[in-house]
């Protein structure tokens, strides 16, 4: 790891404000770097590393997604679980004024307003799950427990 594992972004900030455990994970970022590879670097199995997607609803509410980096939405679920006729993707340039994170860096923690969040339904089945840190190149390694509670999660079928 060739950053300096004393750097802190909010989402660390966040967790040591409440006194919630975890631990920091970094990493040299590519741009072309895919979910599964980062899991690589990591030394995890894909599985345990989540990804941050954010949609909005037919309602023109914003949801955000939490499931394994190596899974794809499922929009039909993702609505069903938000209670909505349809999601969408938002577009990657809306990300940074709504979420205050980039494409790559976008935690479920410590966005600039809350939204409605869900996780998918397998988190909860490990020990610890890895979610991005806020930043790109940083991860954090969580309790899911600790995690749906920081944030609010709701677990739900996503994939």
């Amino acid at each position: 790891m060739s950053k300096s594992d004393k750097e802190k972004t909010n989402v660390m900030r966040v967790l040591d404000g409440k006194k919630i455990p975890y631990e920091s994970h970094s990493y040299e970022p590519d741009a072309s770097m895919t979910g599964v590879e980062i899991a690589g670097i990591l030394g995890e199995p894909p599985e345990k590393v989540f990804k941050t997607l954010v949609c909005q609803g037919k309602s023109n509410q914003y949801y955000v997604f939490v499931i394994p980096v190596e899974a794809e939405l499922d929009l039909k679920k993702a609505a069903a679980a938000a209670g909505e006729k349809s999601v969408s993707m938002i577009k990657q340039k809306e990300l940074l004024p709504l979420t205050g994170y980039v494409h790559g860096g976008c935690s479920p923690i410590g966005m600039k307003k809350q939204f409605k969040t869900f996780i998918h339904e397998t988190a909860p089945s490990y020990d610890k799950v890895f979610v991005s840190a806020g930043k790109v190149g940083f991860q954090i390694e969580i309790a899911p427990a600790d995690l749906i509670a920081v944030a609010r999660i709701e677990v739900a079928e996503l994939v």
